[in-house]
C-alpha cells in the first residue's frame, strides 16, 4: 500500500519539477554562436631558442574551430618555444627532403622548436613516426581537421602536417606548456 501512495506523489513531484524548468514559448530563439574574427591565412613564427621536448600533441573540436595541441612542459608566453606554422602545397620532409602525403583541400605545415626526444639520452620523448598518423590522434567527426601526419624530428625541430578542409583562417598562441594551433571552420563570424 505505501509504494501505490509514494510513488504517485514522486511522480507528481518530478512532473511539477519539470514543467517548471521547461521553456516558455517567448523564449528568444538562439542564433548560433558568435565565433572570433581576425585571423588570417598568412604564416605566423615565432624564434626562440631552447631544447624542451615536445611529448604529446592531442585535438578538440570546437563550435567555431578545431584545435591542435603541441604539448612542450616548461614553455609559457615568459619562456616561448619557437615555431613556424603555415600553408604550404607539399609536405616536405626536414633532413630528407621527401614529400609526406597529408590528405585535405589544403595543407598546414607546423613546426616547433622542440624535438620528439631526449636531447641529452636520445630517447623517445613523442613516438611519433616518419609520414604516419599522429598517435592518438582520431579526426572523425571534425568540421576542418582532415588528417595529421608527423613528418620528422630533426636538429631540435619537429615537423607536423595538418590537412584541412580548405584554406582557412588561423591563430597560434601559447599556454604554460604547450603551443596551440586553431583552424577556423569558415571564413565568417557565426557557427552552424
Amino acid at each position: 500500500m505505501r509504494r501505490l501512495v509514494v510513488l504517485p506523489l514522486v511522480a507528481v513531484l518530478l512532473g511539477g519539477g519539470v514543467a517548471a524548468a521547461a521553456p516558455t514559448a517567448t523564449a528568444a530563439p538562439t542564433t548560433g554562436t558568435v565565433c572570433p574574427t581576425g585571423w588570417g591565412s598568412l604564416p605566423e613564427d615565432r624564434t626562440a631558442a631552447g631544447s624542451l621536448p615536445l611529448v604529446n600533441v592531442r585535438t578538440g573540436a570546437q563550435p567555431c574551430f578545431d584545435r591542435i595541441v603541441l604539448d612542450v612542459p616548461g614553455s609559457s608566453a615568459a619562456h616561448p618555444v619557437g615555431y613556424h606554422v603555415r600553408y604550404v602545397d607539399t609536405l616536405y620532409q626536414d633532413g630528407s627532403g621527401r614529400p609526406v602525403p597529408v590528405r585535405g583541400g589544403a595543407l598546414i605545415e607546423i613546426v616547433v622548436e622542440a624535438p620528439s626526444y631526449d636531447v641529452g639520452t636520445g630517447g623517445a620523448t613523442y613516438p611519433g613516426r616518419a609520414g604516419q598518423p599522429l598517435p592518438g590522434v582520431d579526426l572523425t567527426g571534425y568540421r576542418t581537421f582532415v588528417e595529421a601526419k608527423f613528418a620528422s624530428s630533426f636538429e631540435g625541430r619537429t615537423q607536423l602536417g595538418l590537412g584541412v578542409r580548405a584554406r582557412l583562417p588561423f591563430q597560434v598562441f601559447q599556454l604554460d606548456g604547450r603551443l596551440v594551433v586553431d583552424v577556423a571552420h569558415s571564413w565568417t563570424a557565426t557557427a552552424r
